[in-house]
C-alpha cells in the first residue's frame, strides 16, 4: 500500500525527487558565482536583485519551455515535474539576493571603509579605529588590494586570482560575521516555521509574486503549457514589453533608433512651492513587469500603495501651507537609508503597531505554539519543516546567540536584546508587506536602530555597542530590497503541500551555506582583480561611509531627536492603529493598512504609478467583467510580466558579451 501511495504522488508530482534540489544547488552556485559581475562590473540589469529576481525566472522559463517540449517528444519521459522546477526557481531566488545587495553588495565594503576613508579632516584613525574589534575586521594588508586590485591581477585566471586573495587577513573576520550571519538566518527560518501556518492557512494570505511561476508549472504538470504559451492574452501582453525594450536596446546601443521613454519627468507640472510643492520631484516609471504583479494583487492592498505615496507627498505640501517649516535638523542622526524628512519618521511609529497587530492577529495560534513548545508529549509535523516545538526553541536559543555574540563584541545586554528584537520585528513586518503586496522591490525608510534612538536616546548604546549594531544593522537588517525573510515565506508557501520536507529543509540549509560561500568569493575576486575604485559601487561606498560618519557624530555630540521627530512618530502609531482597527472591523473599508507603510518608501517613488495603473485595470475588469473577464485578462498581465523579464534576461545576456548592458529593470 505504502509503495502505492508514493508512486501515485510521484505521478501527481508531490513528492520531490534528490535531482530538483541537486540541480538548484548548482545553479544557484552558477547565478551567486556569475551575479556580481554581471550587476557590477558589467553594469547589465541585476540578475538577482529584488523579491521575483529575473536570473531566476529566466532560467524557469526557458527550462519549463525546454522541458515541456520533451514531454510532448517523449510523453513517457518524466525527467522533472514542474513542482520540482518550482523548488529549483525557489532554491535560486534564496540564493539571489545574497549574491547581491541581500549581503554581498555592500559588506567587504562595510568592513574596510574605516581604513581605507580616514583622513586628517575626519581623525578616523585616532577617534574610530581603536573602537573596532579585532575579530571584526580585516587586517591592514586586505584593504588597499581590495580597492586598488591586486598587482597583475588582470592578467591572472580566476582561479589563480581566488588563491592569491590574502585569506589570512580574512580568515577572522569571515569567521566573527558567519556566526552572525548564520545565526540569524537561523531565526529567519525558524520564525518562518512558525509564523506560516498561521499566515498561510488561517488568514488565507495571497501571494501575488508566486501567481507567475503556480499557473506556469500547473500547466506544466496537466500537459496544457503550450495552450497557455499560446493563448492570445498572453502573446498580446508579451508583445509590448518586447517592443518597448526592443527599441530601447537597439537605442542603447544605436543610438539613431528611436526608442519609447519608461520615464517622464512630472515634476515640472507641479509648484515648488504650495498645497503639491511634495510633487516637484515626481516621476512616472513604467515598468511592465510590475504593472502585472498589481492587477494580480489584491485591489485593497494596490489601492492602498499607490493612495498612501500621494498622501505622504501632499502632507509636505500641507505643512508648507499651514506655516509649519520642520528642519531637517530636527531628525537629529539617523540610520534610514531614505529618511530624509521628520515626517518620515511616521513609519517608526506604524511599524511598531503594525508588528503588534500581527501578533494580535496571531494570539490564539501563538498560544498553541507555545504550549506545543512547553508541554511534554509527541509532536506532529503537519505541513511545516520541521516540529513546532523544535523551531521555537531554535528561533529563542538564535536570538539568545545573538544578543550573546554582541555583549561579546562589547554591547551592552539591554541594548543587544533590544537591538535583535527590533531587527527581527521589522524584518517580520516587511517579509509581510512584500509577500502579501507583491512588492518585487521594496526598501525600508527608517531604520531599527532609529526607533531605539528615538524611544530610548542615545544614552541606550555605548561607544563600541553604537558602532556594532550599526554595522550589524548594515550587514543584514537595512537594505531590505533583497532580504532573505521573504524569500523564506515564499518558499513556505509552495512546499506546505509538498512531501519530502527533510529534503526540502535539507536544501534551503544547503543552498545558503553554498551561496554565502560562493557570494562571497566571487565578490572578493572581481573586487581584488579590478579594485573598488575601478568599479561601480558609488552607493555601497557612499551609504558604508554614512555609517561610520553617524556613528562618530552620535558619540560626539549626543544629539536626539528633536520634538517634532517625536510627534510624527506618535502620529505614524495613532494613524496605523485607526487603519488597522477599521481595516478589522468594517468589512467595507476600502484601504489596506500596509500600503501606509510605504508611503515614504523609496521603493514606491518608482512603483506608485505602475500600482495605480495595475488597480485601475483591476477595478475595471471587475467593475464591467466580473470574475469571468478577470480570468480571461489576467493572462494578458502575465505576459507583461513574461515579457519584460524575458527581455531583461535576454539583454543581461547580450550586456556581458558587450562593453554596456542596457537596463531594463531598476537596479
Amino acid at each position: 500500500m505504502a509503495a502505492i501511495k508514493i508512486k501515485a504522488l510521484e505521478k501527481k508530482g508531490h513528492i520531490i525527487r534528490v535531482r530538483a534540489v541537486v540541480a538548484g544547488l548548482i545553479l544557484s552556485a552558477a547565478l551567486c558565482a556569475l551575479t556580481p559581475f554581471n550587476n557590477i562590473y558589467a553594469q547589465g540589469t541585476p540578475i538577482g536583485g529584488g523579491h521575483f529576481p529575473l536570473g531566476p525566472f529566466y532560467i524557469l522559463l526557458l527550462t519549463t519551455i525546454l522541458a515541456g517540449a520533451i514531454a510532448r517528444i517523449l510523453p513517457k519521459a518524466r525527467l522533472i515535474t514542474g513542482r520540482e522546477l518550482l523548488v529549483i526557481w525557489m532554491q535560486m531566488v534564496l540564493a539571489s539576493g545574497i549574491a547581491y545587495t541581500g549581503l554581498t553588495r555592500t559588506f567587504f565594503i562595510n568592513l574596510t571603509v574605516p581604513f581605507q576613508f580616514a583622513t586628517a579632516e575626519n581623525n578616523w584613525q585616532q577617534i574610530l579605529q581603536p573602537m573596532l574589534p579585532a575579530w571584526l575586521y580585516p587586517g591592514e594588508g586586505a584593504v588597499a588590494g581590495l580597492y586598488n586590485g591586486l598587482v597583475g591581477g588582470r592578467e591572472m585566471n580566476w582561479f589563480e586570482l581566488i588563491k592569491n586573495i590574502p585569506w589570512q587577513d580574512w580568515t577572522r573576520p569571515l569567521i566573527a560575521w558567519g556566526v552572525f550571519i548564520f545565526l540569524s538566518y537561523m531565526v529567519m527560518l525558524s520564525l518562518i516555521n512558525l509564523l506560516s501556518r498561521q499566515w498561510i492557512h488561517n488568514e488565507r494570505m495571497n501571494f501575488p509574486l508566486l501567481r507567475v511561476p503556480e499557473i506556469m508549472e500547473g500547466n506544466y504538470d496537466n500537459g496544457t503549457l503550450s495552450s497557455l504559451l499560446l493563448n492570445p492574452y498572453l502573446l498580446w501582453g508579451i508583445s509590448i514589453p518586447v517592443m518597448i525594450h526592443l527599441l530601447g536596446g537597439f537605442h542603447y546601443y544605436f543610438p539613431s533608433v528611436p526608442q519609447l521613454p519608461t520615464m517622464v519627468l512630472a515634476g515640472p507640472y507641479f509648484p515648488k512651492y504650495g498645497l503639491l510643492s511634495g510633487f516637484h520631484k515626481l516621476k512616472i516609471y513604467i515598468y511592465p513587469v510590475f504593472i502585472g504583479f498589481a492587477f494580480l494583487t489584491a485591489r485593497q492592498i494596490s489601492l492602498s500603495f499607490w493612495l498612501f505615496f500621494l498622501l505622504g507627498g501632499l502632507l509636505y505640501g500641507l505643512l508648507s501651507v499651514m506655516g509649519y517649516t520642520i528642519p531637517a535638523a530636527s531628525l537629529g542622526i539617523t540610520f534610514g537609508p531614505t529618511l530624509a524628512r521628520p515626517e518620515e519618521t511616521q513609519m517608526i511609529g506604524a511599524y511598531g503597531i503594525f508588528f503588534l497587530f500581527l501578533l494580535w492577529l496571531s494570539r490564539y495560534h501563538l498560544r498553541d505554539v507555545l504550549k506545543q513548545a512547553v508541554q511534554p508529549g509527541p509532536i506532529a509535523v503537519n505541513t511545516e519543516w520541521f516540529s513546532v516545538r523544535l523551531s521555537f526553541w531554535t528561533a529563542v536559543a538564535g536570538m539568545a546567540a545573538i544578543v550573546l555574540w554582541a555583549v561579546f563584541f562589547g554591547m551592552r545586554l539591554q541594548s543587544a536584546l533590544l537591538l535583535v528584537l527590533a531587527f527581527f520585528s521589522i524584518t517580520l513586518v516587511a517579509s509581510r508587506v512584500i509577500c502579501q503586496g507583491g512588492l518585487g522591490y521594496f526598501t525600508l525608510t527608517a531604520a531599527p536602530i532609529d526607533g531605539l534612538l528615538i524611544l530610548f536616546g542615545p544614552a541606550l548604546f555605548s561607544q563600541i555597542g553604537l558602532l556594532v549594531a550599526a554595522v550589524s544593522q548594515k550587514v543584514l537588517f537595512v537594505d531590505l530590497r533583497e532580504s532573505l525573510m521573504p524569500s523564506l515565506l515564499h518558499a513556505r508557501q509552495l512546499h506546505h503541500s509538498m512531501h519530502n520536507r527533510r529534503l526540502l529543509l535539507f536544501g534551503i540549509v544547503a543552498t545558503l551555506v553554498v551561496a554565502v560561500t560562493v557570494s562571497f568569493t566571487a565578490m572578493l575576486a572581481l573586487c581584488y582583480r579590478y579594485g573598488i575604485r575601478e568599479l561601480e559601487l558609488e552607493w555601497a561606498t557612499r551609504t558604508s561611509i554614512t555609517v561610520y560618519e553617524n556613528v562618530v557624530r552620535l558619540q560626539e555630540t549626543g544629539i536626539e531627536a528633536g520634538y517634532w521627530v517625536k510627534l510624527f512618530t506618535g502620529g505614524g502609531a495613532a494613524i496605523m492603529l485607526l487603519l488597522v482597527c477599521c481595516y478589522h472591523r468594517f468589512y467595507w473599508w476600502p484601504i489596506h493598512p500596509i500600503g501606509y507603510l510605504t508611503a515614504y518608501s523609496s521603493s514606491m517613488r518608482i512603483l506608485w504609478f505602475s500600482f495605480f495603473v495595475g488597480w485601475l485595470c483591476n477595478a475595471v475588469c471587475m467593475r464591467y467583467g466580473g470574475v469571468v473577464l478577470f480570468k480571461k485578462l489576467r493572462f494578458f498581465f502575465i505576459g507583461l510580466i513574461i515579457g519584460d523579464l524575458l527581455m531583461g534576461g535576454t539583454w543581461a545576456i547580450v550586456g556581458l558579451f558587450s562593453d554596456g548592458s542596457y537596463q531594463v529593470l531598476p537596479d
